[in-house]
């Protein structure tokens, strides 16, 4: 089983991928082609894809029951201890920094909670 998932891709890879796979929704892609045309495909949505995302998944004899491979994605793949997981790049929150500065003492609302309505 092949799973290929395009993010703003061009209409036309979309329409190349149509020839070899089923699309179930707006560019999900999902068949069962031999490894050869699979290699051939990723190739080709690599080359296409321009500034838009893929995600390739399929079947294999692993632990997982499958792999999978990506695109420019921001989720990296990573092999830990056998198991392929998804990395998320760390972003920090705009303004975390001043939000923790900024919050002295307890908020008006607990006060009230915590002594009553005075």
């Amino acid at each position: 089983m092949t799973v290929i998932v395009l993010t703003t891709c061009p209409a036309g890879l979309r329409g190349f991928l149509t020839r070899w796979l089923m699309e179930i929704s707006a560019g999900v892609f999902i068949g069962n082609p031999s490894a050869r045309i699979r290699e051939a495909l990723w190739n080709e949505v690599q080359l296409y894809a321009g500034a838009g995302r893929a995600l390739l998944a399929y079947s294999t004899d692993t632990e997982q029951g499958f792999t999978f491979e990506t695109f420019d994605h921001k989720w990296k793949p990573v092999d830990h201890e056998g198991l392929t997981l998804l990395m998320r790049p760390h972003q920090r929150a705009v303004g975390s920094e001043n939000a923790s500065a900024n919050a002295k003492g307890w908020s008006k609302a607990s006060k009230r909670r915590r002594f009553g309505n005075r």
